[in-house]
């Protein structure tokens, strides 16, 4: 009497699982819509992986930008010490018989005028080491984030022919209604980074008006501007992102 033939059915692991879902948001990740200045569809746009398709990592991103930060302090605040103080050179008075404290130089930190004990000093050193990877994957990682909440915008031109805020104002406005990004121009402060693909003076005359908007070419981004702003628009957005590939490709 023949025998039914046993079958086992195969149960994906976790880490097989994983993998499945970090392939199916790689390919999620792939396109994008592109906005006119007009506020129209102008295509799709491809996005790179390592750019817009990298895990979140806070501490990270954390640590790099507060390292940032604490190298773009300024140390100010600084007091002299009883050396540093011109005069007081000769005993206010002799050591006895005065009735009076003995005392030995008015630039004492004990008298009016005289140095400071423990104040803040301008020698102190605030700088963090970053390195240069470490940059790069955080800002693939906010870059990411971004795109995943929805806060990237691709414009397929940003340009004027001569400086005026009023027309960058309204092109702002319709790029804000096409994407849906309803703080856009309504944000009091940090409402976005516009990334050019190129320098152009007259784009970043037209902005540099708006208190909420700040824009720098895509290939000074840093984690830094990122954080602090909730929308990123990249302009031209085939060559923005060349450039910002192959600064992390550098790195």
């Amino acid at each position: 009497m023949a025998t039914a033939k046993k079958t086992t059915k195969k149960v994906a692991t976790p880490r097989a699982k994983k993998a499945v879902a970090t392939e199916a948001s790689v390919t999620n990740a792939g396109e994008a819509m592109m906005y006119t200045m007009a506020g129209k569809e102008a295509g799709m746009v491809a996005l790179p992986a390592e750019l817009f398709a990298v895990q979140w990592n806070a501490d990270l991103v954390h640590q790099v930008v507060t390292g940032m930060l604490a190298n773009k302090r300024t140390v100010t605040a600084h007091t002299k010490i009883r050396g540093e103080i011109s005069g007081g050179g000769k005993k206010p008075w002799k050591q006895k018989g005065t009735g009076r404290a003995r005392h030995g130089s008015s630039r004492s930190p004990i008298w009016r005028g005289g140095g400071v004990t423990h104040g803040p000093r301008a020698e102190r050193d605030y700088s963090v080491k970053i390195n240069r990877k470490m940059r790069s994957a955080a800002l693939a990682s906010l870059l990411s984030k971004k795109f995943k909440d929805g806060e990237v915008i691709f414009v397929d031109s940003l340009s004027f022919k001569t400086p005026k805020t009023a027309d960058a104002v309204k092109a702002l406005a319709l790029i804000g209604k096409a994407a849906q990004a309803e703080g856009l121009m309504t944000k009091a402060k940090n409402s976005a980074i516009i990334a050019l693909a190129s320098k152009d003076t007259n784009t970043e005359k037209s902005l540099s008006n708006i208190g909420n908007i700040i824009a720098a070419e895509a290939r000074n981004l840093n984690a830094v501007d990122l954080s602090t702003k909730k929308y990123l628009i990249i302009e031209r957005p085939s060559e923005a992102i060349a450039a910002l590939s192959a600064r992390l490709t550098h790195n």
